[in-house]
């Protein structure tokens, strides 16, 4: 798809190359202070490198690396971070021609630290902590079977979790799923317990990377208890629901988080993490409903058809097992 001038991401140059974090990269590189930098690190000339960058996102290489980095500096400010600190961050030569440029982009000195870290922008692209980068869509979206899908998702988590904490150790631990793994960087999901674990670390990782947190430490999930695992699951998702009803509110699916604690940096379309979680939190869930039917649980499938009419007083039988999905610890 081709972007036109005003709005904030790139047409890709080729499948599975990601053009726009190319050019930030190389905008934002803490070693490229000056255009002849970042266009080198670029592959580009500084001119059609310019051009090239300006004509995407309405704002030239210097001018969006000195809001940028300001935003950043902002931020610092607001965490703790001294004046001095927060210049130096920032690639200024002086505490005093920072606290200048500081003072003519936020109507105030560095000393009042800002409400705000974003500045006014050209093409929504935003300094996101710790250190990535938040782009705004230009095209607002919304959908009410996304918002129906994550709060299944949700529901149905809590009500598995329910159900995992009547059953046995040895159940909940048994590696049914010798060596098996659902993607490679998450590790095995051997067990009942694996599956549920990794249902909410996943959320908990995603959801460190919009707030801007440090990437969160995984419990040792030999040690851990369902009811531990079921009260990280609360939290996470009262967090998670309320992040996305926000991006709802505001349209902005199509926002992109630029993450740089990935290796290297990766851009991310908000909507598409939100189908990411979905899809495999939804393909675990299932997994964990198989486990317990083979170790001779009954178990309800899962249909967010069943959990909506729970949900608003319709209390259908879930035909797979006869029963309503009250008494399968369905509800909202």
């Amino acid at each position: 798809m081709r972007y036109g001038p005003n709005c904030s991401m790139l047409e890709p140059v080729n499948e599975g190359r990601d053009r726009l974090r190319e050019l930030l990269d190389a905008v934002l590189d803490e070693d490229n202070a000056d255009l002849g930098a970042m266009a080198a690190d670029a592959y580009a000339s500084p001119f059609h490198f310019s051009r090239q960058l300006r004509r995407s996102s309405g704002e030239s290489p210097v001018a969006l690396r000195r809001r940028v980095l300001l935003e950043r500096a902002a931020w610092s400010l607001r965490q703790g971070a001294t004046v001095t600190e927060a210049a130096w961050q920032a690639g200024f030569e002086s505490v005093e021609g920072f606290s200048r440029a500081f003072s003519r982009a936020y109507g105030h000195p560095p000393s009042t630290p800002a409400a705000d870290h974003w500045l006014p922008a050209p093409n929504g692209i935003h300094f996101h902590p710790p250190v990535s980068l938040w782009v705004h869509a230009d095209e607002p979206v919304s959908d009410h079977v996304t918002d129906l899908l994550l709060r299944h998702d949700c529901a149905d988590t809590a009500a598995l979790l329910q159900l995992a904490d009547g059953l046995t150790d040895d159940l909940l631990r048994r590696p049914l799923l010798p060596q098996h793994w659902v993607v490679e960087f998450d590790g095995r999901e051997e067990s009942i317990m694996d599956l549920l674990d990794a249902i909410v670390w996943t959320k908990e990782v995603w959801m460190a990377s919009f707030a801007g947190r440090d990437f969160p430490t995984r419990a040792d999930v030999a040690q851990q208890r369902v009811a531990d695992l079921a009260a990280r699951h609360e939290r996470i998702a009262g967090e998670w629901l309320t992040m996305l009803n926000g991006i709802e509110s505001r349209g902005r699916w199509h926002d992109r988080l630029i993450d740089a604690l990935c290796d290297p940096p990766e851009s991310f379309v908000i909507s598409t993490v939100v189908a990411h979680v979905l899809t495999y939190s939804v393909h675990r869930r299932q997994l964990v409903r198989s486990l317990l039917r083979r170790s001779g649980i009954e178990v309800d499938r899962g249909d967010p058809i069943v959990w909506w009419r729970a949900a608003h007083g319709h209390h259908a039988p879930d035909t797979s097992t006869g029963q309503s999905p009250a008494t399968q610890g369905e509800r909202p």
